[in-house]
């Protein structure tokens, strides 16, 4: 599926139970949002963005604990965790995703390279963390994380 076929499918789902979904992006810097917002009538559904680039954002706006954050780094399952339950609580919608990765083409480690990307899914049950690693220039790691997202929420969502 092509995220405007995703974005259609999500919509459907959200629609159907009344729900909206917020968004916590760092390394995607906003695609996400921008992808779902492309479809006419989304703010039926999409409650908001937060694009938390930097450390301090992730604890202003999500309230991600400075200590997660220095305990682990920013690229990691605890920071994605913190960033999706708080997009979800401060949002108050009723699902949350969280987007956190080294986009490139710099900034990557041997234990974080290039590509690797945390995301989160909340809701008010549970949340739900993964991480990927993506090939490819930094447009494509995005877009590779975008459309990931997306596919796992529904994959969430119909289960």
């Amino acid at each position: 599926m092509n995220t405007a076929d995703l974005t259609k499918t999500l919509a459907e789902i959200l629609l159907s139970r009344n729900w909206t979904v917020s968004l916590a992006e760092s390394c995607t810097g906003g695609l996400v949002c921008a992808t779902l917002t492309e479809l006419s009538g989304s703010s039926e559904w999409f409650e908001r963005g937060y694009i938390t680039y930097s450390n301090e954002a992730k604890t202003e706006c999500l309230g991600v604990p400075a200590e997660v954050i220095e305990d682990h780094g920013a690229v990691s399952e605890a920071v994605a965790k913190a960033m999706a339950e708080g997009a979800r609580i401060n949002s108050g919608s009723n699902v949350a995703i969280s987007i956190t990765g080294v986009a490139g083409p710099a900034g990557g480690t041997s234990e974080k390279p290039v590509g690797t990307v945390w995301f989160g899914w909340a809701t008010a049950n549970q949340t739900q963390t993964k991480t990927m690693r993506f090939d490819g220039d930094r447009q494509k790691v995005r877009e590779q994380a975008t459309e990931f997202a997306l596919t796992e929420l529904i994959a969430l969502l119909r289960s």
